[in-house]
């Protein structure tokens, strides 16, 4: 249904007053296209349905019951690598077999948006974040787990580094740990096996942050031969709604040399990219994408693509190549003309996170060559999407077939949330590990026995 003035305005009275985003659900509409309609490289595309008030359908956080875990594929066993983290958001293994998580959250909003469309959508944001359970404090920290007798289980643990600002991205390279705070890439220095630094970071690049900062996560990947560091920024707003000179060098990757301290853009108009990984067999730079909201249930499809130097995705102007977002003003269709295509579609709001290569891995011979993708799961579709971990299957180095679930039951019957996966890593066995930010578990899944 739609609502008319006088029915927004008592429901924007109400939820105002009350805190509520109940009344919101009054002007969403049940999708008419399953997931899987806008999964694949040639995903369907309806018509876009622009409303004053978005759909919104939150999971509610609740953790896990006693004795309830996500379910595996078939082959796999799921165990719990590490419980009781503080919001774990992303992971990396080092060489010894030391896994790393960033315990973080969004740094704290020093102002809101000046437009009535952008402090509405930033009030309807934070209530998602809210009830979501991402709007505690964040741990600022990166905590260390090792499993010292091969079971399977972290049996140590210890915080390497703390202090941070809201961490996310982490690579080693040679004896230098990277990490990405929300404002700045940071160097440690690192020696095989420490368990704490204490060493202030080295500054390496600033990055865009400021008072608004809408996707504060900042991932990282080093090149092959450790020479670059490539660095995700996402966009500081859903569609330009803060002005298009909020979103200078955002939405983009950074190619970062981190000896010279000097940068470009490598690619731009990913409104969100998080995950990075590289394909093995044409040694190209992958990495998920998610796509702008309030156009209906069904629009617009996150996505996962190689991503070429010099390349335009199309936000805020176009998406999935070159259709018009009309909500855009002044358009830029020079931009526009030169929009690409991206390689594979994940479904509409599945918020697809972590990422990474599945070549190495001792899971079952049908995940031995794709990518292995976290879905945090939508906010705001109806019924919701995402809430897993799904296989992209690869042949000659592209997507080749549909996507396998390959951990799932986050979500409870009644559509509250046990956990929201979001960064992924395999260990040093070939093992998957999945980071749960609001289970506040590390699940570790590995073939059966």
């Amino acid at each position: 249904m739609r609502c008319n003035a006088q029915q927004l305005t008592g429901i924007l009275r109400f939820a105002l007053s009350s805190l509520s985003v109940v009344s919101l659900l009054a002007c969403s509409e049940l999708s008419t296209l399953p997931t899987s309609a806008g999964t694949g490289p040639h995903p369907t595309l309806p018509e876009p349905k622009a409303t004053l008030i978005p759909t919104v359908l939150i999971a509610p956080a609740v953790g896990w019951p006693p004795g309830v875990m996500p379910q595996g594929m078939a082959g796999t066993q799921i165990t719990a690598f590490a419980r009781d983290l503080d919001h774990p958001r992303w992971l990396y293994v080092l060489p010894n077999g030391d896994v790393l998580v960033a315990e973080s959250n969004a740094p704290a909003k020093v102002v809101r948006p000046q437009t009535l469309t952008a402090q509405l959508m930033g009030w309807v944001t934070g209530m998602v974040m809210k009830r979501a359970g991402a709007a505690t404090p964040s741990a600022n920290r990166i905590t260390l787990l090792r499993d010292t007798d091969g079971d399977g289980v972290a049996d140590f643990r210890t915080v390497l580094l703390e202090g941070l600002n809201s961490p996310f991205g982490m690579a080693l390279v040679g004896n230098e740990l990277f990490v990405a705070n929300t404002d700045a890439v940071l160097s440690f220095p690192y020696v095989k096996g420490d368990t704490r630094i204490d060493v202030p970071g080295r500054l390496v690049t600033e990055l865009p942050a400021g008072p608004i900062n809408h996707h504060w996560t900042k991932n990282l990947i080093a090149s092959p031969d450790g020479r670059l560091l490539y660095v995700t920024v996402g966009s500081n707003s859903n569609v330009a709604e803060n002005g298009i000179d909020a979103e200078d060098q955002r939405a983009a990757i950074w190619e970062v040399d981190h000896q010279a301290k000097t940068r470009r853009l490598f690619a731009s108009g990913l409104r969100n990219p998080n995950g990075l990984a590289w394909e093995p067999d044409s040694g190209a730079l992958w990495t998920v994408v998610n796509e702008r909201d309030d156009l209906g249930n069904d629009l617009v499809p996150d996505y996962l693509t190689a991503v070429r130097d010099g390349g335009f995705y199309g936000w805020p102007y176009s998406y999935f190549g070159q259709h018009v977002d009309v909500r855009v003003t002044p358009q830029n269709p020079t931009l526009v003309a030169k929009a690409l295509v991206p390689d594979y579609a994940l479904g509409s709001h599945t918020a697809p996170l972590g990422l990474v290569s599945s070549v190495g891995t001792t899971l079952p011979a049908a995940l031995r060559n794709g990518m292995f993708i976290g879905q945090h799961g939508s906010w705001n579709r109806k019924p919701r999407s995402g809430y897993k971990v799904i296989y992209v299957p690869f042949t000659a180095g592209q997507p080749n077939g549909l996507p396998i679930d390959v951990l799932s039951g986050f979500l409870s019957p009644a559509g509250d949330a046990y956990g929201r996966p979001v960064g992924v890593a395999l260990d040093q066995q070939g093992a998957l590990l999945v980071a749960d930010d609001v289970g506040n578990v590390v699940w570790r899944v590995s073939a059966q026995r």
